[in-house]
């Protein structure tokens, strides 16, 4: 999947939880935010570049 195609899904999300009632927004960006915290941690690692807040 291209990295368009991975912000358009992002966009159709943000605006599907938008649409919905408050309370019901709120559990859906936790969600959100849980999916894209996985991926984050997934992704693969540059070990040649230290990351932010890190003692190297």
């Amino acid at each position: 999947m291209s990295d368009n195609e991975h912000a358009d899904g992002l966009w159709s999300r943000l605006r599907l939880i938008e649409g919905q009632p408050l309370d019901q927004r709120a559990a859906a960006y936790s969600a959100l935010h849980d999916d894209l915290a996985r991926r984050l941690e997934s992704a693969p690692r540059d070990t040649a570049t230290p990351r932010a807040g890190s003692d190297l």
